[in-house]
């Protein structure tokens, strides 16, 4: 099966597997006849378990990208008079074959599978490729002597030579139980294995995908597997850690908390886990919150642990966090457990004590980390389907209820709405002494009614556990039945008071059936004497439970808590009879109704004269404005939005400004009609919002206002957006045309391209497109003019684009009733730590007078401490602590510092005795949860990504769409069509290293960017083979690494990691690599070629009349077949601006015979001012303005 986006994984007591979606009603059977477990641990990616023949095996999710993994050595040669290069080598060089270093001795025919479940997927073959340039024929490379630096040229001293061969091996065994096979020592071989624990994922900036892995032995010892990674998933060596005792459970959470409960019942903590020591440093021994039983089973999240004791009493630890991971104190929780788990965002499981019934606990938060009740999964299996499915089955099962039990079972198909009172009793069964055991019978009242048997055998090996053969039906009514007629209830149940255990408890029925010091394999299986198969009616007795990759979303209701299919035909026809879609036909039906009358009682009196001027005033308030005048600041003004209609019915608006200047009231206006942009932005920490008119583009000037709350401000925007899209008449999901950006905050825009924008001798100018925002939050956004729209957001996650508009702030009648969904992201913000070295103390914080802050942002000109730091906007909320960043350009050393010379330097990542200052990168994750018309694509995280910008082809034929995943792999998109804009499945593309950059053109033409600054093109591609053949490394400009290249219908343009923008000549249908690179402009940040090869770029720095900006939508104007570079720039609207794309815009303009004649119109600003240039000059005007003059803090900047 494919991974799906989130599971539940738990072990029913006969040791079968089962799988439950977060977005199902079913368990599913992992399929193994040969396989029975005791322990499974989840995480998303995959899944560890303990058999009953106490090995370890995995389960390893198939996914659309390979796991490879390149093997390589190197083969070394010396010069010789005689022979020349030669494989004789003097005693002192290094091996013939050998590592990168030349220690190790590496022969091809030394490298072995290092499992059965590997496969080789070539043979071994030559790397051509060395810094983003080919070599010569061969591979080789020179130097002087070994070790020494080597070049692609042979030289007249190069006495050694080395090329480097590659080979890869593909993990075959996916979706199926992978037996790790153990390579130790003998000697050192782990003991049968009883309880497994995987995490570590989330270890502060470790390399992704790697995965801690902790394991018990039947003797008590605690094992590591060493070396559990994407590209390794099996791991290395089991590694013995030392613990102060012998060890009965362990429990590892997605960060650095580990706990593990000893035999004697107290638990221990492993600290000093991090980055550099995954296995920890040391053990700390926290005791159990009851002197009589000890701990028996523990479970940890995030910062949070939960543990159940031997009575089965379940606590929560308090004051768990990463600076003290052992807690403080021990709070009592309502109910008994055999076991929990604790999964993703710290939600937490549990298997009943007495009806081994799976519970999930409500009412989880980051605020309340100990959430509100026990609530029941009661989802059948999918074997059962069949035989629970039809109503003659629910109406049979129905007769074994009386009516005031139906009532009762009824209730449980409620939403959690129902559920979720404070004061609401908890389904977790609690015995009470006045209660008969679960065993006796389904309750006398309830069976006696209905003509069952009074009393159900009792499994002999379990005295506490129900009969196997009682019906989950029959179950849920005894319990909900049981509960309501015990005559002696508790006098009242603190559900929601974490502080207080339960008001008035009762005896409890014997436990003595569970020995204390038995061992907790036990507790999970029953023997094999105990085994019935489950009757079509009955639910699993569960064994272990483990939610460590199940992701359940708080905005997003759950499907466990309802019977699958109904209890009764009534309620099942009463969910059929009514659905979303039949909802929203009525809704649009009646709306058209109403439409067609309003038209018609209109039309009678169009005759009449309008007696009253329809003018009325919409919205007033007090703001504040960032005033025009020196010196610049924030001051009160009175907000006015009038709202007119003309005669001719356009409704248009005008917003008022009023301020006092020297005593005297003063305002100044705008027509809405005039508004290209309205932009929430980042402006001292104020929640502000920009209005831009073409002149005040032009000034590179924006109209700020600013709101006292968030809410106010949203308000203000939906208000004046919608308004703004009255004045123009614009309504509805943007068109296939139009262009996409996305701001510095990752907001998105679209815009209606105008037929005359890309026209001949008078373009329109682009500082009067008019933009509109469309809810939701991504990184980067493609389109092409299908329809097809995909995104990125910032924490890699793929979007797809529904249809829909608005969403965000924008509600009402200007955003879409349907296609409109929850959408988070996640992203990182940084500072920086500085030290600078002196004589006596070394490095330390304190600086000369004219350094940078010691605590700063990433210029130094700013001061940013971990307390001052602030999430980017109040709709961010952080969900991480602080961490050292050691993925920081340059690199790092073990700690994270950086070394240079001095401030501002090149920062390297070793000292040198050169260095007196140093920094290091902090970091932390932040989260916004927003909504718009964007669907997730899992499962796959991808870094870029491309559709083709225009077909000929009908709408059921596939769009070809490729992408970047965030490891670098090349993927091509299947089944992509224009009713289908997700597409069905990814094709992995082969590649020798990571690429960071793609591009399809028009007719199938495939660029692509190494992460190393190499360009290459994919021969061969068409619509019957869409994953083309080869890749044909193209060299890239002199001493230019690229990082983005974008492809049009014949034009291809490439971006260096410098800012320059190139464009590749002598592309024809018969050489379609091109010959030469050819220099366009600089201070380029992004750039988009469309399917008319029309350029759009964001550029850094453009000169206006008032300031200075970054991130500026600019277009490249006088683009015609015989100019393909163009000719000029038309800046509009910026800054703040971060990314572009002008691929849909497929309408065809008239073009003009004149090449020269739209400079004049277009002519740009700064530099470009001379307007006296020849045609090869004007190709290369350059958005470079002076390198003196900094970036005005008033004008909107990223």
């Amino acid at each position: 099966m494919a991974m799906p986006s989130s599971l539940l994984w738990a072990v029913d007591i006969f040791g079968r597997v089962y799988t439950l979606p977060t977005v199902g009603q079913y368990w599913e059977l992992c399929k193994d006849a040969q396989l029975e477990f005791k322990r499974v641990s989840a995480v998303k990616q995959c899944c560890w378990g303990i058999a009953c023949d106490h090995q370890v095996y995995t389960y390893v999710f198939s996914g659309d990208v390979p796991i490879r993994y390149q093997e390589e050595t190197y083969e070394n040669q010396r010069w010789n008079p005689v022979g020349g290069f030669c494989e004789k080598l003097l005693p002192s060089d290094r091996w013939q074959w050998s590592d990168v270093s030349g220690l190790k001795h590496q022969q091809l025919d030394s490298f072995t599978l290092p499992s059965p479940h590997w496969e080789w997927e070539s043979d071994w073959y030559v790397d051509e490729n060395i810094g983003g340039e080919p070599t010569e024929k061969g591979g080789w490379t020179y130097a002087i002597d070994f070790p020494s630096t080597y070049t692609k040229d042979k030289k007249w001293n190069s006495c050694v030579r080395r090329r480097r061969w590659i080979r890869y091996r593909r993990y075959k065994s996916r979706d199926v139980w992978a037996k790790i096979v153990s390579h130790d020592d003998p000697d050192r071989l782990p003991d049968p294995f009883n309880d497994i624990s995987t995490g570590g994922w989330e270890i502060t900036d470790e390399p992704p995908g790697r995965l801690s892995v902790w394991a018990v032995s039947l003797q008590g010892r605690v094992w590591y597997r060493e070396n559990v990674c994407h590209h390794n998933p099996e791991g290395s060596t089991w590694s013995l850690i030392s613990t102060p005792g012998e060890v009965a459970q362990i429990s590892c959470g997605p960060y650095d908390l580990l706990w593990a409960t000893l035999w004697e019942g107290q638990a221990i903590v492993r600290e000093g886990i991090d980055r550099n020591n995954p296995q920890g440093i040391s053990w700390s021994t926290v005791e159990s919150p009851s002197s009589e039983n000890g701990i028996m089973h523990v479970s940890v999240g995030v910062d949070v642990v939960w543990c159940v004791t031997k009575d089965r009493k379940v606590w929560f630890r308090r004051g768990v966090n990463s600076h003290n991971p052992c807690g403080t104190s021990w709070i009592e929780m309502v109910g008994e457990m055999m076991m929990v788990n604790v999964g993703l965002n710290n939600q937490v499981w549990g298997i009943g004590c007495d009806d081994r019934a799976i519970y999930f606990r409500q009412g989880v938060t980051p605020s309340e980390l100990s959430g509100k009740m026990w609530k029941a999964i009661v989802c059948g299996r999918e074997s059962d389907r069949s035989q629970t499915g039809s109503s003659t089955s629910l109406l049979s099962a129905g007769c074994f209820f009386t009516d005031d039990i139906q009532n009762h079972t009824n209730a449980i198909i409620q939403g959690d709405a129902d559920t979720s009172s404070d004061t609401e009793l908890s389904s977790i069964p609690t015995n009470f002494s006045s209660t008969p055991p679960m065993g006796a019978a389904a309750s006398s009242t309830g069976s006696q009614a209905a003509g069952a048997p009074a009393s159900v055998t009792v499994d002999p090996l379990d005295s506490d556990q129900e009969a196997p053969a009682a019906s989950a039906n029959n179950e849920k009514a005894h319990l909900e039945s049981r509960k309501s007629t015990n005559p002696n209830p508790p006098a009242e149940l603190q559900w929601t008071n974490i502080d207080l255990k339960e008001a008035h408890r009762h005896a409890v029925l014997s436990i003595g059936t569970f020995a204390e010091t038995s061992s907790l394999s036990s507790l999970s299986m029953f023997s094999v004497g105990a085994e019935e198969q489950y009757g079509a009616d009955e639910h699993p007795l569960w064994a272990w439970v483990s939610g460590g990759g199940c992701l359940v979303d708080l905005h997003s209701p759950l499907k466990w808590f309802a019977v699958p299919s109904g209890l009764s035909s009534s309620v099942q026809s009463l969910s059929l009879s009514i659905t979303p879609a039949q909802t929203a036909a009525w809704r649009k039906q009646i709306f058209q109704q109403l439409s067609e009358r309003t038209k018609r009682e209109l039309e009678n009196f169009r005759h009449y004269e309008q007696a009253v001027e329809q003018s009325v005033w919409v919205k007033t308030g007090m703001l504040q404005w960032w005033r025009n005048w020196k010196p610049h600041k924030w001051m009160d003004v009175r907000v006015a939005l009038e709202q007119f209609t003309g005669s001719d019915g356009m409704r248009d608006s005008i917003l008022f400004i009023y301020y006092m200047f020297h005593e005297e009231k003063k305002y100044i206006h705008v027509f809405l009609n005039e508004v290209t942009i309205i932009a929430e932005v980042l402006k001292e920490g104020k929640h502000s919002f920009a209005l831009y008119t073409p002149e005040r583009t032009k000034q590179r000037w924006p109209i700020c206002l600013a709101a006292t709350t968030e809410q106010e401000m949203h308000d203000w925007l939906s208000l004046l957006t919608m308004s703004c899209c009255e004045s123009r008449r614009i309504q509805g999901p943007p068109s296939h045309q139009a262009i996409w950006s996305v701001s510095c905050k990752g907001d998105i825009f679209v815009s209606e391209p105008s037929p005359e924008l890309e026209a001949g001798p008078q373009p329109m100018p682009c500082d009067q497109m008019f933009w509109r925002q469309v809810g939701g939050h991504l990184r980067l956004v493609e389109c092409n003019n299908r329809g097809v729209v995909w995104g990125i957001g910032y924490d890699h996650t793929v979007w797809v684009y529904t249809g829909g508009y608005g969403g965000g702030f924008i509600q009402g009648l200007a955003s879409s009733a349907d296609n409109i969904y929850t959408q988070s992201d996640v992203k990182c913000v940084y500072i920086y730590e500085n030290q600078r070295w002196n004589p006596v103390t070394g490095y330390s914080s304190r600086g000369l007078p004219t350094d940078r802050y010691m605590w700063s942002d990433a210029s130094g000109l700013q001061e940013c401490t971990k307390a001052s730091t602030k999430p980017p906007s109040p709709q961010w909320s952080w969900v991480s602590d602080w961490y050292v960043d050691f993925s920081t350009s340059g690199g790092t050393d073990r700690e994270g510092w950086q070394y240079a010379a001095d401030f501002p330097a090149s920062y390297h990542g070793h000292k040198t005795m050169k260095d007196f200052v140093r920094r290091r990168r902090w970091a932390r994750k932040c989260k916004i949860v927003t909504n718009g018309p964007w669907l997730e694509v899992p499962p796959v995280t991808l870094w870029d990504i491309s559709i083709i910008p225009s077909s000929d082809a009908d709408d059921e034929e596939s769009v070809a769409l490729w992408a970047i995943s965030d490891k670098g792999d090349v993927l091509c998109r299947l089944g992509v069509t224009q009713q289908n804009p997700a597409g069905t499945s990814w094709l992995h593309v082969g590649t020798d290293q990571p690429f960071i950059s793609i591009s399809v053109g028009a007719f199938f033409q495939v660029w692509a960017v190494a992460r190393d600054g190499s360009a290459f093109y994919r021969g061969s591609v068409s619509p019957k083979k869409p994953a083309g053949d080869c890749w044909y490394h193209i060299p890239s400009p002199q001493k230019q690494k690229l990082k983005q290249v974008s492809v049009g219908r014949t034009s291809v343009f490439v971006l260096d990691k410098n800012g320059n923008l190139w464009y590749r000549q002598g592309i024809t249908p018969s050489y379609p690599q091109g010959s030469a690179w050819d220099h366009v402009s600089n201070n380029i940040r992004k750039m988009s070629v469309g399917p008319l090869d029309q350029v759009w770029v964001i550029a850094d720095k453009v000169q206006g009349s008032h300031g200075l900006s970054c991130g500026t939508v600019c277009h490249r104007t006088g683009v015609q077949p015989m100019e393909p570079k163009g000719l000029a720039w038309d800046y509009g609207i910026g800054g703040g601006w971060e990314h572009i794309t002008v691929r849909g815009n497929a309408s065809e303009a008239p073009r003009s015979s004149v090449p020269n004649a739209c400079e004049s119109p277009t002519e740009p600003m700064g530099s470009e001012g001379n307007g006296r240039r020849g045609k090869t000059e004007g190709s290369r005007t350059p958005l470079l303005v002076s390198e003196r003059q900094e970036v005005d803090r008033n004008a909107v900047n990223c």
